[in-house]
Parts: C-alpha cells; sequence; structure tokens
C-alpha cells in the first residue's frame, strides 16, 4: 500500500527495542509510541488543539461505540473521522470485537460459552458472527468480520483492525483454542472483504487508503499463542495487533505472551499492543519490540484525581508508583506545581492547591488540567525513549525510572 509504510531507523544491541517510522495518509508515527484512547471519537475532557500542543501523534477510536451512535454512515457523509472530528493526523480504530465479546461474559455457563436459547444474554457467538444487545436501547445488532469492515471503511482511520473473538481471562484452553481458531478464520473473511474495497464503497467520493491489522489471540497458553502467531504473521495484513492481554491476566502472564509471540512476527511490520500502557509495561513492552501500544490510564486516572510525577515526593504519592492523589487535603495550600520540572501548560500556570481546589469543588476544568498533564507526562517519557535506543542507553534509562 503506497500511502502506509514501515521503516525502522534504529535496532537497539542489547535488546529487540526499536525506532521507526509508520507513514500513513495523514502523517507519520513516530515509534515507539503511544497511542490514547478516545472511545466515542474524543480524547475524554481535552480538545484535539490540546492534543496536538501535547504532542499526540495519533489516536485510537472505539468501532462499537461510533457505530451505534451517531452511527458509520454519518461519519461516512461528513467525510470520514478525520473531517468529523477535525483531526488532520492519523487514527486507528479497532474492530468493535473486544466490546461486543465483553458483553457475553457469562459465569453461569463459564465465560463466553452462552447457549443459543438463552434469553438473558446480551451476546451470541456463532461461526458466522455475533449477535448482541445495544448497551445503550437493548436494541439488537449483528456484527460479522465482513461488517466490522465495512464499518471501519466508512469510518476511514488509517489503521483498522480485523474483527476478532477476543478470549476472556481466566478461559481454559479448549475454549481459548476454538477462540483463536475462529479469530484465524474471521481474519480470512477481514482480508477477503478489504480486498474487495472499491467496489464496495460506492458511496465515498474518494477512496480513502487504511492499513489492516491482523490480531493474535490464544490467551496464555504458549503453544496457541504460537501458533496464532505464526498463522496472522504469514497473512498479508499491513501490521500486527497482540490481543487478548489486558482483560484480568498478570503483568507475568502479559510479558510471557509478548516473549512467545513476538520473536514469530515478521519484522518488516509494525506490532500493535492492545489495552497495555502503565509506565512499568510500557519499558517491558519496548524492550520486546513493540512499536505501538494503547490505554485509557493517562485520562482515566486524570478524572480521578490521580497525577503522574517523577519527581521524588514519597511522603505524598499513594501506592502506586509514579501518581500522587491531588485530591488529598494535604494539598490544599500546597504552590508548588504537580511536577517540579514538567513544562506542561498545567505545571507551568497552575499549583497542586488549584487542581485540588478544583476537584474537591467537582469542577469539569479539573478533568482537563489533569489529562492533560498526563498525557503530556507520557508523550515526554516516549520521547526520552525514542532517543534512547540509538544512542544506547534504553536500558539504563529503564533502570532509572524503573529503580
Amino acid at each position: 500500500m503506497a500511502d502506509f509504510q514501515f521503516k525502522i531507523h534504529f535496532l537497539d544491541k542489547k535488546t529487540k527495542a526499536r525506532v521507526g517510522e509508520i507513514k500513513t495518509a495523514h502523517g507519520v508515527i513516530k515509534t515507539p509510541a503511544f497511542i490514547p484512547v478516545g472511545t466515542k471519537a474524543s480524547v475524554k475532557s481535552l480538545t484535539n488543539a490540546q492534543l496536538a500542543e501535547i504532542g499526540v501523534q495519533c489516536f485510537f477510536v472505539n468501532t462499537y461505540h461510533l457505530y451505534l451512535q451517531p452511527g458509520e454512515e454519518v461519519v461516512n457523509k461528513l467525510g470520514g473521522l478525520q473531517q468529523f472530528i477535525d483531526w488532520e493526523k492519523p487514527l486507528m480504530t479497532d474492530s468493535g470485537g473486544f466490546q461486543v465479546f465483553s458483553q457475553a461474559r457469562n459465569n453461569k455457563f463459564g465465560g463466553y460459552g452462552v447457549r443459543v436459547g438463552e434469553e438473558e444474554t446480551l451476546c451470541r457467538i456463532d461461526e458466522e458472527g455475533v449477535t448482541f444487545k445495544s448497551f445503550k436501547d437493548g436494541s439488537v445488532h449483528r456484527f460479522t468480520p465482513e461488517k466490522s469492515m465495512e464499518i471501519q471503511q466508512k469510518l476511514g482511520a488509517d489503521i483498522i483492525l480485523a474483527f476478532d473473538e477476543c478470549t476472556y481471562y481466566p478461559a481454559t484452553e479448549e475454549y481459548a483454542k476454538r477462540a483463536m481458531e475462529r479469530t484465524h478464520r474471521w481474519a480470512l473473511r477481514c482480508l477477503t472483504r478489504m480486498s474487495n474495497v472499491k467496489c464496495q464503497m460506492s458511496n465515498l467520493k474518494k477512496q480513502r487508503p487504511q492499513a489492516l491489522y491482523g490480531v493474535v489471540q490464544g490467551s496464555v497458553f504458549k503453544g496457541l499463542r504460537k501458533e496464532s502467531a505464526k498463522f496472522t504473521g504469514n497473512l498479508p495484513f499491513e501490521g500486527l495487533a497482540i490481543g487478548g492481554v489486558s482483560v484480568g491476566e498478570s503483568k507475568k502472564e502479559m510479558i510471557n505472551v509478548l516473549d512467545w509471540v513476538i520473536p514469530l512476527l515478521p519484522k518488516e511490520k509494525p506490532r500493535h499492543l492492545l489495552g497495555v500502557g502503565e509506565i512499568d509495561d510500557i519499558f517491558a513492552l519496548v524492550e520486546r519490540g513493540v512499536d505501538t501500544f494503547d490505554c485509557v490510564m493517562p485520562t482515566r486516572l486524570g478524572r480521578m484525581g490521580q497525577v503522574l510525577k517523577m519527581s521524588n515526593d514519597k511522603c505524598q504519592m499513594t501506592n502506586v508508583k509514579w501518581t500522587m492523589d491531588i485530591t488529598k487535603a494535604i494539598y490544599k495550600d500546597d504552590r508548588r506545581p504537580v511536577d517540579k520540572g514538567c513544562q506542561c501548560y498545567t505545571c507551568r500556570n497552575f499549583s497542586r492547591a488549584y487542581l485540588n481546589h478544583l476537584f474537591r469543588s467537582q469542577e469539569l476544568l479539573a478533568y482537563t488540567l489533569a489529562s492533560y498533564h498526563n498525557l503530556w507526562f507520557l508523550e515526554r517519557l516516549l520521547e526520552e525513549i525514542r532517543e534512547s535506543i540509538p544512542a544506547g542507553k534504553f536500558l539504563e534509562l529503564k533502570q532509572r525510572w524503573l529503580k
């Protein structure tokens, strides 16, 4: 695909970390890159102009939610996501699979093993696709691999994901194998649908170039993960995504999955890790050769009054590394910025006392200032990581942060 290219510029000699660029029709993503989540085509509490100030290169939009509201036809009619939300940089969309399958969790039947005749379930899975009820109004909908591709094509993001069955955790190996094999069959159907995209997109004035990523599944089972990596890696996808590693498993299990999967993926294609992005996770996944990754962490923490910080202030920190609970009364007259040395808009202009006041007064500006700072914090960390790899100092940087 002429509008999508991935180039590796540097490889770390001591690890599998790498620095590169993903070229899309709407610009370049410098990797490794953190991809914020903008579920409903909006990164919560921040404007797109603020995202650009922070240095966000791309963000992740949820197909399931946009399908339910306002609908892919509306977005398509208004020129696609970039024009709809006034964002000139790259965008990613997921397949909607994670949200659909999360409704299928039914402990009575052991996870996703719902019965065809069970009226109470919100989701029914079969070989052709998934029938589910909207969380908004209870209306019934149907997703198939072809339908997911059609929706994502009309939304028009630069990078889209194949429709997969996201395995719950913990799952039996038997179920994980069935889900993985179904994901593989659906991957082939997604590729077939994309190959026919031009004749299927008659409503578009101009074809929007999109890169399709395949998804590796297999839960926490080594044999299944390796099988899925080999199968998906050998298909003509533009990139690969690793799924099913943010559904409740431990960090050790997540790292195990990366160690099994990444050596089997083609080196020339970009790798995306779905749903992971805490500070220690970032170093672990970059060290193993992940290029991009998404997570709701910085903005979700921001809305909770948890602000990221690097400077040493242990007596006032929470029990979670790198975060501080700015809502605590101890900060009500603290004139210091959130993080000493931080140059974000929040830290340059406002004190801890002011953010404490905003949160305790339930002012909406609190969400904006805390989320702005948290995203700025992560973007600066990723800049530092991208600089450390060609300089041969990645492990030194990792040790300094995780010490």
